[in-house]
Parts: C-alpha cells; structure tokens; sequence
C-alpha cells in the first residue's frame, strides 16, 4: 500500500514528509504514559456514567453497570471482545471499514492493540452514557486502535470517545485507528468523539456508519489537538428512512493541522442527511474540510445538507472548505 503523498487527491493539502515513521514501537505494555488527569474521568454532561473504559499503555480498564450487563449490553476493551465475543466481533470488523482503503486504515487493522467493543441487543434502551478514553501518551509509541459500535434493530445508546494526551517533548507520537458503527433498524445512536492529543502527535482515522432502514445516528466530532489529524468520516444510509446528523467543532493554534474528509452517502430512498462543521483558527495553524454528497441511482427523496464555516483570527492562519454534490437520481434537495 503506497504511503500518502500530496500527488493523490485526499492528501493534496496534507503533507506527510516529516512524519518520522521509522521511529515509532507498538504501545503494548509499555511502561510509558503519564497518569491520566482526573478531569478526563468525569462526565463529560450532567448525566454519570453507565459504563467506562479507560486504554492507556499500561493498562486497561473496563466498567458497566451490571443491570446493562444483565440486559445483554457488551462494553468492553478490543483484547476482551476478542477473547469472549469473538462471533458478534467478528461479524462487524473489518466489514463497514475495509483494511485496503488506505495506509493507516491497513496499519490498524494489521496491527490494533487497543480500543473499544460496544453492542446493545434488540430493543434495549442504555439511558446513561457510555464513556471511553483513549490515553496516548509516550513520545516515540504507536497507538493502533479499532473501535466497533453495533446497535441492534430498536436499540440505542450514547457513547463518549475520547483520545486525549498530554504535550510532550522529545519526540512523536502515533495513533492510527479504525471506526465501524452498525445501526440496525429503528436504532438511536448519539455517537460523541472527542480529540484533545498533545501537540506532537499524528493522528489519522477511518471512520464509517452505517444506518439501516428508519435507524438515526447523530454523530459530533470535537478537536483540538494533535499536530496534524487526517480524518476520513463517512455516513452511509443505507436503509430507507435511515437519517444522519453530523456535527463538528474545532478550534486550532500553532503550527496545527486538521484535515476532515466527510462523505454522506444516500444509499437508499427517503434518506436525510445534515452536516455543520465550524471552527475558529489562530496563529499559523491550517483546517481543511472536504465534503461529498452522494446519491445513488433510485435513492429518491433524499434529503442531503452541508456547510463549513471558519473564524480566521490570525492574519496567518488558513481555513480550506470544498464541498461537493454527486447526484445521480431526480427528485432529491441537495445543498451546501
């Protein structure tokens, strides 16, 4: 698999080339990694926690609430799910995010040593949120990380993903990841991913949804951190009635650089999407958005929307918003 260059269309605006890829080992048991601040344990609202995970690269730590076990619910880490729900794992990863979809999608799927499992049974309601952190600190290691979401027809829930470190000097560090959620038919799922990694590290993510016939998914992106994430997000409703929200902030300063590549895909008819990311940019940092609406042949009815905005409060700051329309049926609203 070629490693990514500015000559290929989805990374002509970010540039790789210091990226020191020869210097990095697997954070597996290492002894690395600063103890992981109290505020990053708390609720992220109002509400406590039904569940917590907390990845660093010493340990892992998993909690849920027994009556959710009770009912079915599986929240645990990627070694775990492995290890005692290997059938309703494998039935999920690596199907929604393919591993040849580019370098890093590979790399985590080749080499994942942490993330998270989260499946809700038919028809079962989890009120409380769900809360995991991934702590990726340790100049010099690679995070490689899987994260699975799986709702089953009638279900939902709330989960809380986090990737968090502290600024460190001495060196990079890596996180790679891979991000597949199924939501079945008539399921909720409000899905929160926040990013708050020290100012050395590279981060790049694949991530897709799929929502089956009148399932619902809002999924809200936060960052601000890292030196440069590459984001690849994508929403495929491929059910009819199947709606997805996506929402995004990000605030940057440095020499950051955020890289967000969405797609909306209108697989099916009487599909409704909506994107609405916005982000305020200081000093030298750089934010690129680049968005798709596709519709595909007989997804009647759709209802497709995007937008980017951008504060730019440095006069040597920068903010690229390119979106796009693929419209291959009539009768659709289509807007950016």
């Amino acid at each position: 698999t070629p490693f990514p260059d500015t000559r290929m269309e989805a990374w002509r605006r970010t540039d790789l080339r210091s990226l020191a890829v020869e210097s990095f080992q697997l954070a597996d048991g290492s002894k690395k990694g600063l103890r992981v601040p109290a505020d990053l344990l708390k609720p992220v609202a109002d509400d406590p926690h039904g569940g917590q995970i907390i990845l660093t690269p010493r340990e892992r730590k998993v909690w849920l609430k027994p009556e959710l076990a009770e009912r079915g619910v599986i929240f645990t880490d990627l070694r775990t799910a492995e290890e005692k729900h290997a059938d309703l794992l494998g039935r999920v990863l690596g199907s929604i995010v393919r591993p040849e979809e580019g370098k890093f999608s590979s790399l985590a799927a080749a080499f994942a040593n942490t993330g998270v499992f989260l499946y809700v049974p038919r028809g079962v309601e989890v009120v409380e949120p769900l809360h995991a952190l991934l702590w990726a600190q340790g100049a010099g290691l690679a995070h490689i990380s899987n994260v699975v979401v799986w709702l089953e027809a009638g279900a939902s829930a709330t989960f809380i993903y986090e990737t968090a470190s502290l600024d460190e000097n001495g060196g990079q560090t890596l996180h790679a990841g891979n991000l597949e959620m199924q939501i079945g038919e008539g399921a909720t799922l409000r899905f929160v991913e926040l990013q708050s990694l020290g100012e050395h590290v590279w981060n790049f993510m694949h991530e897709r949804a799929r929502v089956e016939r009148d399932g619902n998914l809002e999924w809200v992106f936060g960052s601000i951190g890292s030196r440069v994430t590459k984001n690849f997000a994508e929403l495929d409703l491929v059910g009819r009635g199947a709606t997805g929200k996506m929402s995004g902030f990000y605030f940057t300063d440095h020499q950051q650089h955020l890289d967000y590549d969405s797609q909306q895909n209108h697989l099916a008819p009487n599909t409704t999407s909506d994107l609405l990311f916005k982000g305020a940019l200081v000093d030298q940092s750089r934010a690129v958005w680049q968005g798709m609406i596709y519709v595909a042949p007989g997804a009647v009815k759709t209802d497709g929307y995007q937008a980017n905005r951008n504060l730019i409060l440095s006069d040597t700051a920068r903010a690229d918003s390119i979106p796009g329309l693929e419209i291959l049926t009539d009768d659709v609203r289509c807007t950016h």
